[in-house]
């Protein structure tokens, strides 16, 4: 037994709601449960109930045993002098408030039917990946849908924290995050984290100032990632690190420590030094991304706006030095696929979310004109007859299984109601 399904149970009114008394004999009516609010002292706020002929509003706390309450030290917490009834599945003691008043209590171990019990427990059984893994395929299909919309814009809202803070730090310029956001979705899961604090230390006026110079902006981005401390014989390595320390000099910047970056278990059209340069040939060819990125609405016009390449050294190279057969290195649909995901679309909900202007039905329509991701989440849930037609759907499933599935949150997760519902 566990509190979040009592939690359920009185939220939802899972009970025998006729002829209540509380552990003191007392007729119990409920008008209204009150808000579940998962804050900070009690459980419930703002319940309205009748003991009695006598009419109380204030606070509901629920425990699993009455003891709870002094296992938990409420009897200390001001918080809770405004509890006006104790809900517990099993009354083992007395509760009093600070002026010795006794504490109404409701015991539900003897009200709730037994089936809601009993699905209660078939839904928490020990578990091999998720809970309901055997059950997920029953659920309704409108439940289903509706609580993908819901956990999608939860995973936008997320994000937009993260972009909120960013815009903090560098004083609401959207053009120096987009920076920071793209880099870390260019360095993707291996080197995502070090692009990134490499986009951080370089100001992004300095980026402004040299992007109509891509060479500058390549030994920008080779020699804060640490790529151009060595000693090569290559034409262009020697010209990239003398541009790299004439920009230290002239913009008066410092030279991080920043982690090196990973070639290891990198496909080379992945690799740092061509991530990296194309980088800089987008940043070189887009004056004014943020603009442009704001305005995209199709799938077709994010592909147009990422046609770019690596430099021309970069056709015959994956590492300074090392010559390779000539390949031009665009960016793939898939890769631009990942862009739309992780960057267009958080970055575009944050702005809008900032200026007041709703366009949720786009952010979904765009997804829906990409591909479903592969993964190892995506699979397991494709397994259980869960299947994904797109980049939608794949998004909802990495937030349900991340953060329902992963912390046990059954009761506050539509498929888990519907299951202990319908069972």
């Amino acid at each position: 037994m566990k509190e979040d399904f009592l939690h359920y149970i009185w939220k939802f009114k899972k009970f025998n709601i006729l002829d209540l008394k509380t552990q003191q004999g007392e007729s119990l009516t409920i008008i209204h449960a009150g808000q579940y609010l998962e804050l900070s002292g009690p459980d419930f706020f703002n319940a309205q109930i009748m003991i009695e002929n006598q009419k109380w509003a204030g606070n509901v706390e629920i425990h699993i045993k009455s003891s709870d309450w002094y296992a938990h030290h409420h009897e200390k917490d001001d918080a809770y002098d405004s509890v006006i009834l104790h809900v517990v599945w099993e009354h083992d003691t007395e509760i009093f408030r600070k002026n010795n008043t006794e504490i109404p209590v409701l015991e539900l171990k003897n009200v709730v039917d037994t089936s809601i019990l009993n699905n209660y427990q078939s839904l928490i059984a020990p578990k091999s990946w998720i809970f309901c893994e055997k059950q997920i395929s029953q659920v309704d299909d409108f439940v289903l849908k509706n609580w993908q919309e819901r956990l999608f814009f939860e995973r936008l809202e997320r994000k937009s924290k993260a972009i909120f803070e960013l815009l903090t730090q560098t004083n609401q310029d959207w053009e120096a995050v987009l920076f920071c956001l793209l880099a870390k979705n260019f360095g993707l899961n291996t080197n995502g984290e070090i692009f990134f604090k490499i986009a951080q230390s370089i100001p992004f006026a300095t980026v402004r100032k040299e992007s109509f110079e891509v060479e500058n902006l390549e030994a920008l981005l080779f020699g804060t990632a640490g790529l151009l401390d060595t000693e090569k014989e290559d034409n262009y390595f020697k010209d990239m690190k003398f541009r790299y320390f004439y920009l230290l000099h002239k913009y008066q910047l410092e030279k991080y420590s920043i982690e090196p970056v990973q070639f290891f278990k990198h496909r080379p059209d992945n690799f740092p030094t061509i991530r990296l340069s194309q980088l800089a040939n987008l940043y070189h060819s887009q004056q004014n991304l943020f603009s442009n990125i704001s305005v995209l609405k199709s799938l077709q016009s994010c592909y147009d706006l990422f046609q770019i390449t690596s430099s021309e050294y970069w056709n015959t190279h994956y590492q300074f030095d090392k010559v390779s057969p000539k390949k031009k290195k665009s960016l793939s649909k898939s890769f631009i696929d990942l862009i739309v995901i992780n960057t267009i679309i958080p970055i575009q909900f944050t702005y809008f979310k900032s200026i007041g202007k709703e366009v949720s039905e786009d952010f979904i329509n765009l997804l829906k004109e990409i591909t479903p991701e592969k993964n190892s989440i995506i699979d397991k849930f494709s397994s259980f007859g869960i299947t994904s037609k797109n980049a939608f759907d794949t998004q909802t499933l990495l937030q349900l299984k991340n953060e329902y599935c992963n912390q046990s949150k059954c009761l506050q997760c539509s498929i888990g109601t519907d299951l202990l519902k319908n069972k």
